[in-house]
């Protein structure tokens, strides 16, 4: 008997013991060769895989028979999307939509500001992610419909042009 890598103790033949606290442990190990590539350099590596067979497995529970009511009410979240109102048609040549459902983390232009095509409007966050809004027409802004910390939604009317 030995201690063996990671101070298990084993038999001569370095096959882990199977009594003691061992005993009771029943673990599947298998091994796996993989190749892999990492700067043009070829390496194999060995994994061993091992599986706890005495591992508790996930069970469910199944529903009680009496269902149980829950009322709740909505509360304000800050930075959650405005509704959108439909204000009937609108010239599209003269709005600049949002492109993704986020939260406005800065506005860089104002009413009355002369825009060029790709000029920087405003940024929109979302999943940790910045969005660069650009303006897709030379112009005017007339008005912008968002500010600072406003959650929008996906092609919701930011800003429009005269």
């Amino acid at each position: 008997m030995t201690a063996g890598a990671g101070g298990r103790e084993s038999c001569s033949n370095g096959a882990p013991l199977t009594g003691g606290a061992n005993a009771r442990r029943s673990t599947r190990r298998t091994t796996l060769k993989l190749q892999i590539g990492i700067d043009g350099k070829s390496y194999e590596v060995e994994v061993e895989i091992t599986e706890d067979d005495t591992a508790p497995k996930p069970h469910y529970i199944p529903a009680q028979s009496a269902p149980t009511i829950v009322t709740s009410t909505v509360a304000p979240v800050a930075g959650a999307p405005k509704p959108v109102v439909n204000e009937g048609p609108v010239d599209e040549t003269k709005v600049c939509r949002s492109p993704i459902a986020g939260m406005v983390t800065r506005v860089n232009v104002q009413p009355g500001q002369q825009i060029q095509p790709n000029d920087l409007l405003l940024v929109l966050e979302a999943m940790k992610m910045e969005t660069n809004v650009t303006s897709p027409v030379a112009g005017k802004v007339k008005t912008i419909k968002v500010a600072q910390s406003d959650g929008v939604q996906l092609n919701q009317v930011l800003v429009e042009f005269e």
